[in-house]
């Protein structure tokens, strides 16, 4: 059985097909055919008079499209060269798939044959898939509609196949001639009865984005990035959002739309504010414990169905179970209007900000000690609530799991970031901010005073209040929010630096000094592509830019041994023990914010922090990992910003000189 690691997945989503290098889907693991939650089939293969084709090669052609070839056994000339070849051309839309079977006739002679392909659905959905469950699920009878129409039904989820010429086939084909048959898959769905529904974008622009760089191995991460992103593009109504990753998580969530909106907001500002409004339109209004909803409080993740994902996790519809994302909602808010999101669209979501605001203060502090904590109330929902959301996410440097409810680090960081970029949104419409600030003031000194601990911040406080002391990359995520005073960041920089955290292709989960450390642990020991950009753009943004540089460089690492595109995430072995980075099995490939981290590693590098509102704008690169790095078509509100650092010399090629901070351009850094 193929991993997910080892299948080819073109995406254009909610359609997104996972299939391993021969091209035939044969109903094993997560083989398959998907849309809006289902396997929409588990088998699709070709045989040619009985017998499977050889595979030769399977062509990339581009995130949407991929080209299977194989040889044909048995026909053409009978001597060593391969003259009969059977070609499948596969490319996904928004609306289904599309695949164009071949058979070339290079031989000599005339060959006649039979082929035939076979069609199987159990239309299970993603989490069944998963969990296992789907193994045992039978697969439907196929229902025929004459010779060139299939369909499978079950419920009001309908499949429908088109052939032609048919199913089945007996060409005969003359040397140097090609005979082809075309399949059209298409589905319909049962309507949502949660009012969400997972439907593709009206429209996939590409990016007007252009980057030339001394090290090709960048153009073509980002190249690649930014085709993945494309790809990955759902909507509600007119407004665009990323699904995190095919198959299981290709829906909104809260956390990781709002994260990969938030760092393609210089290439993509309308995505990030399509994000924002999708979320605020399913903001808590009540409280309900099955469900995690709070008043004010921004899902984790919304579904048309509940998710039964095994071991008794069972997740509703419309969950909330994430203590980070009304924070990250915020700053993601912050963020968009700082670079240009339109002031009558930043008003519409006023309301919800002061929601948000409320909830930090309140909902999110239930024992009212100041901190943010979490507890799964439900009994089936996450164990644990930050973006490390495994079970043994939170664990002491023996191993011992940390008890709920857990007041994680980065939670903290993220609030107080929230808070005083919600009070700076307030005032800017006229409202007073002074409440946020001072909140924010009072965690500061609350959190200098429990979190730091053996010389850097514990990774959380547990449910008796006790820090959980230990090395990870939680702490890299506190940087640039303001939590920290310099000396702080400095301390955090130099334990970030170490060889135990950086494993030369990005940063590691979990320290290798810590007793359960895994390399192949989902959140203890592997390497997050986000997790390292988030940490990129905190070390740049508060002056560490050495360290921040050798973290960028691990990544490029990581891309050009992953074609380009990052996975969700990898092993942590590191470049001590291996030259290129162990796959994680299960891994998503392509995902939201590993695709999006290229584009926030680069910004991140060059140090552009607009205030367009405030009609300013600095761009004051760091020591950065190239000589030369050219980058033209970034989105600032109404103008286009383009800029060249070459030899450490800036030159702002293109943007809004009269608000440039003058002393930044054309100039050494």
């Amino acid at each position: 059985m193929s991993q997910l690691h080892e299948l080819v997945t073109a995406l254009a989503a909610p359609w997104v097909v996972l299939s391993p290098r021969s091209g035939q889907l044969t109903g094993s693991g997560a083989e398959g055919v998907y849309a809006r939650d289902r396997r929409i089939l588990s088998r699709l293969s070709v045989t040619v008079d009985g017998r499977e084709p050889v595979p030769v090669h399977a062509v990339e052609v581009g995130a949407a499209a991929h080209q299977y070839v194989a040889m044909v056994e048995g026909l053409g000339d009978t001597r060593h060269d391969p003259t009969v070849m059977l070609y499948r051309t596969r490319e996904v839309d928004s609306d289904g798939l599309t695949e164009r079977i071949t058979l070339v006739n290079r031989s000599r002679v005339p060959i006649e044959c039979r082929l035939d392909v076979a069609l199987g659905t159990d239309l299970a959905g993603t989490a069944a898939v998963r969990s296992g469950a789907a193994t045992s699920l039978p697969q439907l009878p196929p229902l025929s509609d004459g010779l060139r129409r299939m369909r499978f039904e079950s419920g009001e989820t309908r499949v429908s196949v088109n052939a032609d010429p048919g199913i089945s086939a007996t060409p005969r084909v003359e040397p140097g001639e090609e005979f082809t048959l075309t399949l059209r898959v298409t589905a319909d769905f049962p309507k949502s009865t949660t009012g969400f529904s997972i439907e593709p974008p009206a429209d996939r622009a590409p990016y007007a984005v252009e980057l030339t760089c001394d090290d090709k191995r960048v153009e073509r991460w980002l190249t690649r990035s930014l085709e993945d992103v494309q790809a990955l593009q759902l909507a509600v109504g007119d407004d665009r959002y990323l699904g995190a990753g095919p198959p299981w998580y290709l829906t909104l969530f809260g956390r990781d739309s709002l994260i990969s909106s938030g760092m393609l907001i210089p290439v993509d500002p309308s995505l990030a504010a399509g994000t924002l409004r999708a979320l605020a339109a399913w903001q808590g209004t009540t409280v309900d414990p099955e469900s995690a909803e709070q008043p004010g409080k921004i899902p984790h993740e919304l579904r048309a169905e509940v998710a039964d994902h095994g071991g008794g996790l069972v997740l509703p519809a419309a969950y909330y179970g994430t203590h980070d994302a009304t924070q990250l909602w915020i700053i993601t808010l912050h963020k968009a209007w700082r670079w240009g999101m339109p002031a009558a669209e930043v008003r519409e979501l006023l309301p919800n900000l002061r929601r948000a605001l409320t909830w930090m203060k309140e909902s999110a502090d239930p024992d009212g000690d100041g901190f943010l904590e979490y507890v799964d109330e439900s009994g089936h929902g996450l164990a644990n609530q930050g973006w490390k959301d495994s079970a043994d996410a939170v664990q002491w440097p023996d191993g011992t799991l940390a008890t709920a409810p857990i007041a994680l680090c980065e939670v903290q960081g993220y609030a107080y970031a929230a808070a005083v970029k919600g009070a700076e949104l307030l005032e800017a419409h006229g409202e007073s901010g002074d409440e946020w600030r001072e909140w924010a003031a009072a965690l500061q000194e609350r959190f200098r005073s429990a979190f730091w601990v053996d010389g850097y911040p514990a990774i959380a406080l547990d449910g008796a209040k006790n820090p959980v002391i230990g090395r990870a990359s939680n702490m890299g995520h506190l940087l640039g929010t303001g939590l920290l005073d310099a000396d702080e960041e400095q301390t955090v920089a130099d334990v970030l630096a170490g060889a135990d955290l950086n494993s030369g292709f990005g940063l590691r989960t979990l320290s290798t000094a810590m007793t359960r450390f895994n390399p192949l642990g989902y959140h203890t020991g592997s390497v997050w592509p986000h997790d390292t950009a988030m940490t990129i753009q905190g070390l740049y943004a508060t002056g560490h830019a050495a360290v921040a540089s050798s973290y960028v460089d691990g990544l490029i690492r990581a891309a050009e041994a992953f074609d380009y595109r990052l996975p969700e995430l990898y092993g942590g072995r590191g470049t001590g023990e291996e030259n290129t980075p162990t796959p994680y099995p299960l891994s998503c490939r392509p995902q939201a914010w590993a695709a999006a981290s290229a584009v926030a590693a680069i910004v991140a590098s060059l140090g552009i922090e607009p205030d367009v509102p405030g009609e300013t704008l600095v761009v004051n690169p760091a020591q950065s990992p190239w000589r030369a790095l050219e980058i033209t078509g970034l989105r600032l509100g109404d103008d286009v910003l383009s800029v060249r650092v070459e030899d450490d010399v800036l030159t702002v090629l293109e943007g809004p000189q009269s608000a440039l901070t003058s002393a930044n351009a054309d100039s050494p850094r």
